[in-house]
């Protein structure tokens, strides 16, 4: 078996599982400095793009396709080469399709798909110089961008005000204060199975990314249902028609207790160490599976444990095991180190939660600022 996989960045968490499998891994990257390059069988250093991984997956006679990409741009563009090899080679690509991409790729969009389905999300204006009636405090969001980029809380009207040269393309969502959280859902061959809830922290005032918080698995929180969430979360990527793996975002109302659907990423999740490590399912070891026809639902159900898992951000953090060899989460008190220099994080499973923070204090990590 062959398959060809689009972006190193993320190749070294699935560089062993590759290997375990038998794969003939041929992956494709822009940048010549990765340190993942060389993990793959064969490799080849390319412009950006899908044109030349389109290139190198018939030069390479590949038997399917695995994008490993992280970011939202370029998913249009790996969405059309999915539709081209699928539909002109035979050549499956493990990624959600052209409309699902664009729904979830424009947050209004994301928006409009939750209205018309009857999912809960936040109460939202189109955002314009008229402005007078948006209560304070609001989350100014452009259409497009990810990881906190083209979003905004406006606290004040003078906040407002200085936000109208550069929101005019964005809309005006109503401040929900509470907790952040994520689910991943595995989607192939019409079959999905939602993963474990995470909870991301609490939501601040100064937009303070995720992965600049202390993380748990899976949700505890009261009030929350977490069947409730799992249950959406497959009923929108059914509904989606999305394929691979997909990252929805939630956040719970601690005032109201309702729970608000914000967006859908069509990539793979920040949170999957943590979902690897409470459910024993690690969601890029899934798309692999999905590439070679292996994947059923109904074996990832009968795989599913549960654990509990902390995530720690650590900065900077002496080690030799952060590498694609210390990646597994091999028995049920283990942790794993990942991310790259100066945003390293530590992921610690156990079979209780406060075991798992007995493991961060034998490691001396000082956890509790970032509660």
């Amino acid at each position: 078996m062959k398959i060809l996989f689009i972006g190193a960045r993320l190749f070294d968490d699935i560089a062993l599982y590759a290997k375990k499998e038998r794969i003939t891994s041929v992956l494709t990257e822009s940048n010549p400095d990765s340190k993942n390059l060389e993990l793959a069988d064969i490799q080849y250093v390319v412009p950006r793009g899908m044109e030349k991984p389109k290139e190198i997956a018939l030069k390479e006679d590949v038997d399917a396709v695995v994008p490993l990409i992280g970011i939202d741009k370029p998913l249009i563009e790996v969405s059309m080469l999915k539709e081209d090899l699928e539909n002109n080679y035979g050549i499956p690509v493990v990624a959600s399709p052209l409309d699902t991409v664009i729904t979830a790729g424009d947050k209004l969009k994301t928006k409009e798909f939750f209205i018309k389905n009857e999912i809960k999300t936040p109460d939202f204006n189109k955002f314009s110089k008229n402005h007078s009636k948006i209560d304070l405090p609001v989350v100014l969001k452009k259409f497009e961008g990810q990881g906190g980029s083209g979003v905004k809380i406006a606290l004040t009207p003078s906040d407002l005000e200085e936000c109208i040269p550069y929101f005019e393309e964005s809309f005006a969502e109503k401040f929900v204060e509470g907790f952040e959280i994520s689910i991943e859902v595995l989607r192939w061959n019409n079959k999905t199975v939602p993963l474990v809830p995470v909870c991301k922290g609490k939501t601040t005032l100064d937009c303070t990314h995720p992965l600049d918080k202390l993380k748990t698995a899976p949700l505890n929180i009261e009030s929350v249902n977490n069947e409730y969430i799992k249950e959406t979360a497959k009923n929108i990527a059914d509904l989606l028609g999305s394929q691979g793996v997909i990252d929805i975002d939630i956040i719970f109302d601690e005032k109201e207790e309702i729970s608000y659907f914000i967006e859908i990423n069509t990539r793979p999740s920040g949170t999957r160490y943590l979902t690897a490590a409470s459910s024993d399912i690690n969601p890029l070891n899934e798309l692999v599976d999905m590439a070679t026809g292996k994947w059923k639902s109904k074996n990832v159900l009968k795989r599913l444990k549960e654990y509990y898992a902390l995530e720690i951000p650590m900065g900077d953090y002496k080690t030799d095991k952060n590498n694609y060899k210390f990646r597994n989460f091999h028995d049920e008190n283990c942790f794993v180190i990942h991310g790259p220099e100066k945003f390293q994080r530590i992921t610690i499973r156990s079979t209780s939660m406060q075991k798992a923070f007995d493991t961060a204090n034998k490691l001396n990590i000082d956890y509790k600022k970032f509660y």
